[in-house]
């Protein structure tokens, strides 16, 4: 397994495939239908002209099995040093560690663009990501209870945050 920065052209369609079965088996998203590549190309423009990382973990052979990547945290100004972040595994290729690897590269990624704070809004149900983030540093930053309803139940949103030492220089300029 190596790590390489993703592209539409490349990775689209493993991405799409990999959102697709998140939102049809998961509450990872809150989402109800299937993206399609239209969608995709725009999030990946999204990416791009906010210089925010789209990585990958891909196999000896490119097979991607599954990337990682934040983006704005709420849009304003002062909000400019954090960002959500996402990470998402095939199916084919969960529980052997990819996650925790990706969100090292993310970390690691977020600290050379010079941010202060990720956030991952996890769905509350989801142990296995709030583990991950808890063996990284991150901490319980608060729930907003029954803001979402899929899968016939109301589902709650756990914020997770790290606090990072960068930037070196903040400004509110």
């Amino acid at each position: 397994m190596h790590f390489i920065p993703c592209n539409l052209a490349q990775h689209g369609e493993a991405i799409l495939a990999i959102f697709n079965d998140a939102i049809a088996h998961s509450t990872a998203l809150y989402e109800y239908q299937p993206r399609d590549m239209a969608r995709i190309q725009t999030w990946f423009e999204a990416k791009q002209a906010g210089s925010y990382p789209v990585i990958g973990a891909v196999t000896a052979e490119g097979e991607l099995m599954g990337f990682a990547s934040y983006g704005p945290f709420r849009g304003f100004p002062a909000n400019k040093y954090s960002v959500e972040h996402s990470v998402y595994i095939h199916p084919q290729h969960r529980g052997k560690g990819l996650g925790l690897a990706l969100m090292r590269e993310l970390i690691a990624a977020a600290q050379a663009q010079q941010l202060h704070v990720l956030v991952g809004a996890i769905d509350a149900g989801n142990q296995a990501s709030i583990a991950l983030h808890q063996r990284l540093g991150f901490e319980h930053a608060g729930t907003v209870k029954q803001v979402g309803f899929k899968f016939g139940r109301w589902l709650d949103l756990a914020l997770y945050q790290l606090i990072l030492t960068t930037p070196e220089y903040p400004s509110d300029n």
